[in-house]
């Protein structure tokens, strides 16, 4: 998702691990552990082996009480017990962190993407593969890698609320393309497979211009996959999308139920059929998440476009849409059903209000927590790196990976000492942040186990 840079860590190597949790409950300290708001910071828990520089998607497993992170930098998916709040596995076998120079080719490396349905656990790979994980084999959990055909990897995916069908963005592939799959649902065993490869017509996403699509999320009651695709072309009319970008975004809107197998090409926005493209304003997205009301809310970013410079949320049936002021730069982003709050993983906000946004150097890394109403909360700072934000309902738990610390310019690693303070070590972490809905009143059912809505 994001183009973080980081560089290479140690080798590749498969199957499951078990690592004991060292130094679980960090101190908490800094502009990142504020005592002033409703979200606070509860403890860090520390990723054992090599450093924390290289991660993309996080996911919660609320029924499990498991937390998935895509640790590039150990070339596996972290597992995160959310009760003990102790560090649980590693499941490795990735491709890990492919360098360039000091820095990492995100576009090669891996794990990216990742979700899960029950026992079954799907991650993209540096490779342009589809890792299928079974949770409850701690031997030998991956049970198939599928290629999707591409040279880049797979990153961002979502599942149906049954689990029987993803869909996963190949966003650094040229023109990008998604996957639809046959995923395992509640199956004892693995049998996922390619239904067929979904592009965008090229006059909406022309080929050779470097263009992406990204998160996708489910919502269960237009029963839609909704796909953010950061820049589209004549969006508005005579706009750019090479050089200086003033085009904005769009989001794909996809019916598994009407994809033909092999290669299924979607155009401009069909109300009738509730497909295609639909073309956003002032919003180049990279993170969806779907809220209360069938609300998505984007994570759109200056990183598209520098004059992107809000959040939007944008109705799944209607197409109404609202932006929200003071909050920007998103990569992923999440709806916690148990509190009825939105967090992004703001890793470029906006220092300055207002278009276009600064440089990226007066930009800043924020978590953000909008309520449901699409209203901003607080933001709360963050290692300059931390793009990766994922949320238990069961125990309104949110999780936010923070980055080490910089060793030398461009090797990825947290510009300021806003980690190290969250962290208390140099190795970064994944903080956790608690918000008690009993305490600012606002009659959230925070048992509530639906978890998250992509």
């Amino acid at each position: 998702m994001s183009r973080l840079s980081s560089y290479l860590y140690g080798s590749v190597a498969f199957g499951a691990i078990s690592l004991a949790a060292t130094g679980a409950f960090a101190a908490c300290t800094g502009p990142g552990a504020p005592t002033n708001t409703q979200t606070r910071c509860l403890t860090a828990v520390q990723i054992p082996g090599n450093p924390l520089r290289s991660y993309d998607i996080s996911w919660v497993n609320p029924d499990r009480a498991e937390y998935y992170l895509a640790d590039r930098s150990n070339s596996g998916i972290d597992i995160i017990d959310t009760r003990s709040l102790t560090f649980k596995r590693r499941i490795t076998g990735f491709v890990g962190e492919v360098p360039a120079g000091v820095g990492v080719n995100n576009n090669l490396s891996g794990p990216d993407g990742v979700t899960s349905h029950g026992r079954w656990l799907y991650a993209g790979d540096g490779n342009s593969t589809l890792k299928v994980i079974d949770l409850n084999d701690l031997m030998s959990p991956i049970k198939q890698t599928i290629s999707t055909g591409g040279t880049t990897r797979l990153d961002e995916m979502a599942l149906t609320t049954d689990g029987k069908v993803l869909i996963a963005a190949n966003n650094a592939e040229d023109p990008p393309f998604a996957t639809l799959f046959r995923a395992n649902g509640d199956a004892g065993t693995s049998a996922t497979s390619i239904i067929s490869r979904i592009t965008i017509d090229p006059t909406i996403v022309p080929p050779g211009a470097g263009l992406a699509i990204e998160q996708p999320a489910w919502d269960p009651t237009t029963k839609r996959f909704y796909t953010s695709v950061p820049i589209i072309a004549n969006n508005p009319p005579g706009c750019s999308f090479t050089g200086v970008i003033t085009c904005d975004g769009g989001l794909l809107v996809t019916d598994p139920t009407t994809v033909t197998p092999g290669t299924y090409v979607q155009g401009a926005f069909n109300p009738v059929t509730n497909t295609g493209v639909v073309k956003l304003h002032a919003c180049g997205p990279n993170g969806a998440t779907v809220g209360p009301h069938d609300n998505l809310l984007l994570g759109c970013t200056p990183a598209n476009n520098p004059n992107d410079v809000t959040t939007l949320v944008i109705n799944a049936a209607t197409k109404n849409y609202a932006n929200i002021g003071n909050i920007t730069g998103s990569d992923e982003v999440w709806f916690n059903s148990g509190d009825g709050r939105y967090y992004t993983a703001s890793n470029r906000n906006c220092t300055v209000q207002g278009p276009p946004c600064p440089a990226a150097s007066q930009q800043t890394a924020v978590l953000g927590v909008i309520d449901g109403t699409s209203v901003l909360i607080e933001t709360i700072p963050q290692s300059s790196g931390s793009h990766s934000v994922a949320a238990d309902s069961k125990r309104n738990l949110i999780f936010v990976p923070q980055s080490r610390p910089r060793i030398v310019a461009g090797d990825g690693g947290d510009t300021t000492a806003v980690g190290a303070g969250i962290c208390g070590s140099s190795n970064g972490c994944v903080a956790v942040y608690k918000h008690d809905v009993d305490e600012d009143d606002e009659g959230h059912d925070h048992d509530d186990d639906h978890g998250h809505d992509h």
